[in-house]
């Protein structure tokens, strides 16, 4: 059989469709710079707050 009638060569298949929006290295996400820890407390009693107050 000759193989080089065959057709193209399969697409690489271990890359992802899309980028992902918090990529590490990207302007939301910068390498080496871990969110700070208050910052997020802050942030989850905030989600907290305004859930605890719209199921009121």
């Amino acid at each position: 059989m000759d193989y080089s009638k065959s057709g193209s060569a399969k697409a690489a298949k271990n890359k992802p469709p899309h980028s992902e929006h918090n990529a590490k290295g990207s302007t939301k996400n910068p390498f080496g710079q871990p969110a700070p820890k208050a910052e997020l407390i802050a942030r989850m009693k905030a989600a907290a707050e305004a859930k605890k107050k719209k199921t009121d």
